[in-house]
């Protein structure tokens, strides 16, 4: 599995975000959290939450100033957590042309889908202790 550099981004060379088998690098957010499994979990039961509330912002966007800020927004949550996947698909829809965002939208929410159903199962998997 691939794990990030200081900039917060998969590292380059012959391994790439695309062949991750999975969605989210759970070695990158235990460094990001030290450790602490508790913190990893309030951490991605937010991204949850807040990549929804991007995902509304990036559909609303009705200028490029709007779209191009969701999109970094939901490309820095994404690689807080090293959802490599999400961070890449807003990645290119931040550089992207306005004639694509159709189809950048649809390659977010499939990636999203994706991440958030995975950090479902963890969740869900690994209850917190009391």
């Amino acid at each position: 599995m691939a794990t990030s550099n200081q900039a917060g981004r998969p590292p380059s060379g012959s391994e790439t975000v695309t062949t991750q088998s999975s969605p989210l690098d759970r070695a990158h957010l235990s460094r990001h959290t030290f450790g602490d499994l508790g913190l990893e979990r309030e951490v991605l039961d937010l991204f949850r939450t807040q990549s929804l509330i991007y995902l509304s912002r990036v559909k609303a966007a009705r200028s490029d100033i709007e779209w191009r800020d969701a999109v970094h927004s939901l490309k820095g949550s994404a690689r807080a957590i090293g959802a490599w996947r999400i961070a890449e698909a807003a990645e290119r829809a931040e550089a992207g042309n306005p004639s694509s965002r159709a189809a950048s939208i649809a390659k977010i929410e499939s990636s999203l889908r994706e991440v958030n159903t995975f950090i479902g199962t963890l969740l869900e998997a690994d209850p917190p202790t009391s």
